[in-house]
């Protein structure tokens, strides 16, 4: 097992060797050949997550392309992150809350990486929280028309730079745990 700060979220390449038996016994290219329901829905939600985050960097790359001033900006990016965070905090207190601890039952062997998983959530709620007042510092400040309504586009490019790579570890990883977990000892819940 490696060292616990090689498995933080901020420093991961993957996941231990140890952790990825299920995928192995089912790896990701078998994974769209028929998955029961509730893992094919993760995995759509999981990508609806992927697609906000694509499209929140796009539009963070048009502002710093000067294609977009800061109403522009604002207009493109916070609906997008409005649900992006809604949506990706649901997703998490459900798995925290009862998935999780289901799977914990129905594979005990997993329990470290289901772990790994919750910290994970932790870790992304600091982004979630970073996001959440950088966009509405960004709302007040384009509402107001305050002149450091540019400042705050930047603010919240920035904070999506640093919350994109970590979610997007967590997504893979959290995959590579639960996909195969569904597909070969059956939802817990259904």
């Amino acid at each position: 097992m490696p060292e616990a700060g090689a498995l933080d979220l901020a420093a991961r390449q993957g996941l231990p060797d140890e952790m990825l038996y299920l995928r192995r016994a089912l790896p990701r290219e078998r994974w769209i050949e028929g998955l029961p329901g509730t893992a094919a829905f993760w995995l759509q939600m999981h990508e609806g997550f992927r697609a906000h985050q694509r499209a929140m960097a796009d539009a963070a790359a048009r502002w710093r392309a000067g294609a977009l001033d800061p109403r522009g900006a604002h207009d493109a990016l916070l609906p997008t992150l409005q649900a992006f965070l809604q949506h990706l905090d649901g997703h998490h207190r459900i798995e925290t809350g009862h998935y999780f601890p289901a799977f914990r039952t129905l594979e005990p062997r997993i329990e470290a990486g289901l772990d790994l998983l919750d910290r994970d959530h932790d870790a992304i709620h600091a982004h979630l929280q970073a996001l959440y007042e950088a966009g509405l510092a960004l709302h007040r400040a384009v509402a107001s028309g305050a002149p450091d309504a540019a400042n705050r586009v930047h603010r919240l490019a920035e904070a999506l730079d640093h919350a994109g790579p970590p979610l997007l570890r967590h997504l893979e990883d959290e995959e590579d745990i639960v996909i195969p977990l569904m597909a070969l000892r059956g939802d817990p819940h259904g």
